[in-house]
């Protein structure tokens, strides 16, 4: 999959390990989630357009590269994906922020949206969508189908760690998108739950249950 991101930075590989860990507590899984967020997200703006302005340094004046065009719109995917924005606006304080709320049916698995608020004009930024789990595949795949009706085009998704299922789904619906992965895990269970996986990313974020 040409437009699938997997990351093999040892410090993500490192920080993903301890959000794994079921003694990891929600103080530090938060400032887990957000360090690894500004790791990936260093990554995945990468290709973000420059422009040359002229600069006045103390030596002499020159044209050097600073981001052009509108600004980046983060968009976290309710609630987990809450937890991410902070460490992308660590990297680009000047981003604009959108909200997309979906939630999963218990017996279908299947995501229905209830929320969506985007950054005007969508269709003139690059859009990055934050999640920490890509699981069926459903939120992420419905989230981007909600962006590109509202306009948005050039659109990245980023999340910590996928099972194959959802991402194979996701990159057959979005083929245009470039995914980035922490870490792709075996597979999701029979409850849908993402192996290994780190359990439920929004209830260790917000210590909740």
């Amino acid at each position: 999959m040409e437009n699938v991101n997997i990351m093999d930075h040892p410090l993500i590989q490192h920080k993903i390990s301890m959000l794994r860990d079921k003694n990891t507590g929600t103080n530090e899984f938060r400032t887990l989630v957000e360090e690894i967020a500004t790791l990936m997200g260093f990554e995945a703006l990468r290709d973000l357009p420059v422009e040359d302005v002229e600069i006045e340094t103390p030596i002499e004046t020159c044209m050097t590269p600073m981001i052009a065009g509108k600004k980046l719109a983060i968009v976290p995917i309710l609630r987990a994906g809450l937890g991410m924005v902070e460490g992308i606006t660590n990297l680009v304080p000047s981003a604009k922020i959108g909200h997309i709320g979906l939630y999963r049916d218990p017996v279908t698995h299947e995501p229905h949206e209830y929320y969506c608020k985007l950054p005007d004009p969508i269709e003139q930024r690059t859009i990055l969508v934050v999640d920490p789990m890509l699981a069926t595949g459903g939120s992420a795949t419905e989230a981007l189908d909600f962006i590109k009706e509202h306009g948005g085009k050039k659109i990245k998704f980023m999340c910590i760690i996928a099972a194959p299922e959802g991402l194979e789904r996701l990159t057959k619906a979005h083929p245009d998108v470039q995914v980035y992965v922490g870490h792709l895990d075996r597979e999701l269970n029979e409850d849908a739950y993402i192996c290994p996986g780190l359990g439920d990313a929004g209830d260790r974020i917000f210590g909740t249950k």
